[in-house]
């Protein structure tokens, strides 16, 4: 027999027998799996098998007093006390501030993590046990995008507050259109709508974050504002043009030879020789140097200072910043109470007048009515949107025009609102 043919007898064998004895298979049912509980971590702990209590720190309220009532010894408190500086110095607790002890389940309800809550976001977590150590940690923050609109009746805090927004939207709000709007003018029935943001850690609202869009209506005149990060740095805030809600102040109101004195909380008096605030910059330069106005204001006092400032004139540049120019040797022509300047424009020169040991300019600006490090104050930007970087940023903000009522340009249009922008940069120079 040819090796071929018992290749194909024994072929056909298996096929038969296969065919013979087949028969249903029964399923086999899926053993249960077992699905075990996810553990549950807060502050990065897993709490599973413990228990928590929370608290409030009381006032004159002590660390030890907390954590002796969970048998926490007096040498693993001053360890704590000890070690903990470089995380956050237990000695820095405030009352008021809420707490948390996780502690065991057993009879004796021992601590073994202490948590200081330092914010609504950032917290330290302090271990009690045998290992003592510590660590700072942070909630995770949720943004929630939000919109409200309203009419001014009464204020703008009040307006916010019937709408159900939080207090401090008023003032982010105000912040955007400082430059744009007097707030201090507006009047009843002025009118907004602001597209923001709120951040929530743990389903609890802790802050409102940016202002996205908004449009605020005075006298009929529509003031929009969208935030907008151009060439990668932080956000800033432009119209639908293109330009920029920010004005600027110039870095310094003179041509100075050096700065003298700096702001300060606590400076020797160079004359009295008693220490107290320098809430200015002093410049040094020759008596007679022109001074100049930082940014576009109103002169809202000229005269003497009997306190030791001489001649000084003060400028409310909007409703949010003021600036002072003190030790003037005379003013410039035309400028009195309530006169109109502008950014630039001569308005006096260095002198020695009231208490000073050489001519110079003491410069001061103050926000919201409190004086500012003028050297680390943060100079707005005014440069608009480019030319070419328009499209750019009309494809971005192209949704929020739509929510605001306003129509998206076209790309011919954008080219225009481009050529206008050419324009008024050209005739500014």
């Amino acid at each position: 027999m040819s090796r071929f043919l018992k290749y194909a007898i024994l072929t056909a064998g298996l096929i038969i027998s296969c065919k013979h004895n087949s028969q249903p298979v029964e399923p086999v049912a899926d053993e249960p799996v077992e699905v075990l509980p996810q553990p549950v971590y807060r502050w990065g702990v897993n709490v599973d098998s413990l228990d928590i209590v929370d608290g409030i720190i009381g006032r004159n309220e002590l660390l030890s007093n907390i954590l002796f009532k969970y048998g926490v010894s007096a040498q693993t408190i001053h360890f704590l006390d000890r070690s903990s500086d470089s995380t956050w110095s237990v000695r820095k607790i405030q009352s008021g501030k809420p707490y948390h002890i996780i502690r065991d389940r057993d009879s004796l309800a021992t601590a073994r993590y202490f948590v200081y809550d330092i914010n609504s976001v950032d917290y330290a977590v302090y271990s009690l046990t045998d290992s003592i150590y510590a660590y700072r940690g942070a909630l995770p923050v949720d943004t929630v995008e939000k919109y409200i609109s309203g009419s001014i009746q009464s204020s703008l805090w009040n307006a916010m507050i019937e709408q159900g927004a939080s207090a401090d939207l008023a003032g982010t709000l105000a912040d955007v259109y400082s430059w744009t709007i007097d707030f201090f003018g507006i009047q009843k029935n002025d009118s907004f709508s602001v597209y923001y943001q709120e951040l929530y850690a743990d389903t609890v609202r802790v802050a409102t974050g940016n202002i996205l869009a908004a449009n605020f209506i005075t006298s009929g005149t529509n003031h929009y504002a969208f935030r907008y990060t151009y060439h990668n740095e932080r956000g800033e805030y432009f119209d639908e043009q293109g330009t920029s809600l920010r004005r600027a102040f110039l870095k310094a109101p003179l041509s100075y030879s050096r700065i003298s004195s700096r702001f300060s909380e606590a400076r020797l008096h160079p004359i009295k020789k008693i220490v107290r605030a320098h809430h200015g910059v002093d410049y040094a330069a020759p008596s007679g140097t022109p001074v100049y106005s930082v940014g576009d204001g109103v002169v809202i006092t000229k005269g003497w200072d009997s306190k030791g400032g001489g001649n000084y004139l003060k400028i409310k540049h909007n409703s949010t910043y003021t600036t002072e120019y003190m030790h003037l040797k005379g003013f410039a022509s035309g400028i009195s109470q309530g006169t109109h300047v502008s950014q630039g424009q001569l308005i006096g020169y260095v002198g020695m007048t009231g208490t000073a040991t050489g001519p110079h300019l003491d410069y001061r600006v103050f926000k919201n009515g409190t004086a500012i490090d003028p050297l680390r104050m943060d100079l707005p930007a005014v440069d608009p949107i480019a030319p070419d970087d328009m499209p750019q940023y009309i494809n971005s903000i192209s949704g929020y025009m739509k929510k605001v009522g306003l129509a998206v340009p076209d790309s011919t249009q954008i080219s225009a609102i481009a050529s206008d922008t050419i324009t008024n940069l050209q005739s500014n120079d």
